[in-house]
């Protein structure tokens, strides 16, 4: 009775191990953020997307506002198109906003990070931000410094 007492307790203890193990992982994954809300989208074209991935965040300020909702290639433009879903709270962004892909730390996730201009119109749905910056490839950039280094 002892022995089937502990086998069925260790068995509880990792059942509920596996479970708070998954609820981590639902709260590290932010499943819960992207729920479908009310957004509108902006398109940002960008020569070199690095790391962006589908769902990274949009940022202002370091506040999130929204998401990458789609990525693809525009072959007449020869640039990648980025779709933006932004959260319909923040139709306050000028149509001057630029948009920057940046890394999240040193190893990190990219985002983009949105700056808002001085223009009094603001963003409406399938607007175009005009002023992009691409991703810095580190590859490129060590590169130009080694190709620095080695004219001196």
């Amino acid at each position: 009775m002892n022995l089937r007492y502990l086998e069925v307790s260790v068995g509880l203890f990792v059942l509920l191990g596996i479970a708070a193990l998954f609820y981590l992982a639902i709260q590290v994954s932010n499943i819960a953020e992207y729920r479908d809300r009310d957004t509108f989208e902006v398109y940002a074209y960008f020569d070199h997307i690095g790391g962006l991935k589908v769902r990274a965040p949009v940022t202002v300020s370091g506040v999130r506002v929204g998401r990458v909702s789609r990525i693809a290639y525009d072959p007449d433009r020869f640039q990648a198109r980025v779709t933006l879903a932004i959260q319909s709270g923040t139709d306050f962004l000028p149509m001057d906003t630029q948009a920057s892909i940046f890394t999240a730390g040193l190893l990190g996730e990219q985002y983009i990070a949105l700056e808002p201009g001085g223009d009094f119109e603001s963003l409406q749905h399938g607007d175009e931000i005009l002023f992009t910056q691409s991703a810095l490839v580190l590859e490129n950039m060590i590169g130009r410094v080694l190709t620095n280094f080695s004219g001196d």
